[in-house]
């Protein structure tokens, strides 16, 4: 991997942090990704957190696994210690040097294919071990350096430029860390500055694992009509929720209450939710009926909890690839083997 040096120019009016450096010296080698790319705007809001926090160079470790989004460590920080590991096994090298050395702010960049696909396990089990370090995922949809296959995270009737809409379920990485226990959860849109640098700041702040997923459009590969991860899209349809820049661990609140009650949680900062449990009689195979209930509850200020929505119905995968019934490890070569006609055919799909 070539990396090009920044020409060094003297701002001496550029603002000093409490190290008595400026973001400059917070910089790295100049990008090589496409013009445009969100990632380039998430170094820039890296680069500009790690300033604001006062972080050491020397004391910043940057991890990373193979991808466009892994490329992201050689463009900040330059001063830094990194490492970039092999494909989805980022996690697994934070682990071992942040059990050598849990002095040091350990910050992994990755993206939608080395987090949610190859690396999932690894990602599984950094959350399971509460890994203090800040994870981000460079969220994209798309694989950027093998010329824009779908990734895991891929919503379902998104538009390739090429080929067939996907009709995979996509895997959340928020709605993933939530379900295993994540101890700081944040999502942001790199085009989002203002939002993106104090939610990097808070997760860099926070002890044990945080994530931030940032939704971060590939101008080359998933950037047209069609795409529910352009910029375009994004835009249309981005919800601004809350800046959060720490999250102070306190006691654990602990409830218990029956289907169908109401129970008035009070919060450590002052404020009170109110938790729903469904009742017996409530039907989560209904979609329909559990968006309504949903936002009913919602309307009267509450928070449904228990099994929500269930579908039995929909094709699994093999049902959906279209495959035969036999499995493939018991076909024999020949079956195995379209023939090159066939092999012609599927590639020009690709041209």
């Amino acid at each position: 991997m070539t990396y090009i040096a920044k020409p060094k120019i003297s701002l001496p009016n550029l603002p000093k942090n409490e190290l008595g450096l400026t973001t400059r010296d917070y910089e790295g080698a100049v990008s090589t990704l496409c013009a445009g790319c969100g990632h380039d705007s998430v170094t820039a809001a890296l680069i500009q957190a790690v300033f604001e926090l006062d972080i050491e160079p020397h004391m910043l470790a940057k991890m990373s696994g193979i991808g466009c989004s892994s490329k992201t460590p050689a463009y900040f920080v330059s001063e830094a210690h990194g490492f970039n590991s092999v494909h989805g096994r980022m996690p697994s090298v934070t682990t071992g040097a942040n059990a050598a050395n849990r002095d040091m702010t350990y910050i992994g960049v990755s993206g939608d294919g080395d987090s949610l696909s190859i690396g999932v396990g690894q990602f599984v089990h950094a959350i399971r071990r509460n890994l203090n370090m800040c994870y981000l995922i460079e969220n994209n949809g798309v694989y950027g350096l093998t010329k824009g296959q779908f990734s895991a995270s891929a919503d379902i009737g998104t538009k390739p430029k090429k080929g067939l809409p996907n009709q995979q379920e996509p895997i959340d990485p928020a709605s993933a860390a939530l379900a295993l226990g994540a101890t700081y959860i944040a999502r942001s849109f790199s085009g989002d500055k203002e939002q993106l640098i104090p939610l990097i700041k808070g997760a860099i702040m926070h002890s044990g694992f945080s994530l931030v997923d940032i939704i971060s459009p590939c101008v080359t590969f998933n950037d047209h009509e069609g795409s529910t991860k352009s910029y375009a899209h994004t835009r249309e349809f981005y919800r601004h929720v809350a800046n959060i820049d720490y999250i102070h661990p306190t006691e654990e609140i602990r409830v218990s209450y029956d289907e169908g009650e109401a129970l008035p949680i009070h919060l450590r900062g002052g404020d009170t939710i109110v938790l729903r449990k469904v009742d017996r009689d409530y039907d989560p195979t209904s979609r329909a009926d559990a968006f309504k209930h949903l936002r009913d509850r919602f309307n009267a200020g509450e928070i449904t909890t228990g099994l929500l929505y269930v579908n039995e119905d929909r094709a699994e995968m093999h049902e959906l690839m279209h495959n035969i019934d036999t499995p493939l490890s018991r076909l024999p070569y020949e079956g195995l083997h379209p023939g090159n006609d066939e092999l012609q055919k599927l590639q020009s799909r690709y041209r």
